[in-house]
């Protein structure tokens, strides 16, 4: 009959979830060109010079020589050291500093909190450089000192050592820590806090066994994250110019700006990149056991 009309052919189910597929695909080809472009090719260039150098025959003989040197083993034990400090002293101040503005209740708490976000956003360099006019040997406590006391010599000489540093990179990334605990602590429910104390609890016992546990995966997030950016961090230890104290980032300037060996530098940045890659590999895998283990006992 004319007034029947033509059914409609439908296309095969397994040719459309090809053709599907293969637009899903077609998506991720420029987020791919672009890595490729901004971090793969440049990261190739590294790791090619550092294994075939000047030669450009591939070989492992330029990291032996590296690893093998002084100059990278001191300043592999300085990145690591120094990084170990910052990281821990961050998490005891962060962790201080939050319990104080999160359970303590004093006038400008909120405001302490939003000058936190701020203080993220500055540059690294301020502070060592606001420490130079307060603690350097020309600073304003050497000064004030040497009138005060008639001395010859600036006292305070920490700044220049490695623990000006740590104390540099503390005073930094503490906010890092206190960010994730300030948001952690605002979810502690007050009433168990109330009751504890009502019950006879002391506050180091609230703290332990309230507090603590609640506050240890921000602790883990906030810790991992300083022991990555103190590994990595140049431009504090530049700045402040710290006698001795060479770690693998001003290596690597001092290898490939001032003394032109590309080949050293490429060595060493990726030996620092494996170490990164190493540090943020171990805190998944114990953010990952840890939050398992929490949603068990939950």
């Amino acid at each position: 009959m004319s007034d029947i009309a033509n059914p409609v052919m439908a296309p095969p189910p397994a040719r459309a979830g090809r053709s599907g597929a293969l637009a899903r695909n077609l998506w991720i080809a420029p987020p791919l060109v672009v890595l490729a472009a901004i971090f793969f090719y440049p990261f190739g260039l590294i790791v090619a010079q550092a294994l075939g150098g000047d030669t450009h025959t591939l070989s492992l003989e330029n990291f032996t020589t590296v690893l093998r040197s002084h100059q990278f083993l001191s300043g592999l034990y300085h990145t690591i050291a120094i990084a170990v400090c910052a990281s821990a002293g961050c998490l005891v101040l962060g962790f201080i500093f939050s319990l104080v503005i999160a359970f303590v209740p004093f006038p400008g708490a909120r405001f302490v909190g939003r000058l936190i976000d701020t203080f993220i956003a500055l540059p690294t360099f301020l502070v060592a450089l606001a420490f130079t006019f307060v603690y350097g040997s020309a600073g304003l406590l050497n000064q004030s000192l040497m009138a005060i006391f008639h001395l010859n010599l600036p006292p305070v000489d920490f700044l220049y050592t490695q623990w000006g540093v740590v104390l540099s990179e503390i005073t930094v990334y503490t906010p890092f820590i206190m960010r994730p605990l300030l948001a952690c602590f605002s979810q502690i429910d007050n009433a168990q806090i109330e009751v504890a104390s009502s019950l006879g609890a002391k506050p180091l016992r609230i703290i332990r066994q309230i507090i603590l546990p609640a506050a240890l995966p921000a602790l883990l997030a906030g810790g991992s994250l300083c022991l990555l950016l103190t590994v990595n961090e140049f431009g504090i230890v530049l700045f402040i110019g710290a006698k001795d104290v060479i770690t693998l980032p001003l290596l690597i300037y001092g290898k490939a700006i001032q003394e032109f060996d590309y080949t050293t530098a490429c060595v060493i940045a990726v030996i620092n990149i494996a170490l990164s890659l190493g540090l943020y590999a171990c805190y998944r895998t114990v953010l990952s056991l840890f939050g398992g283990r929490r949603a068990a006992l939950g």
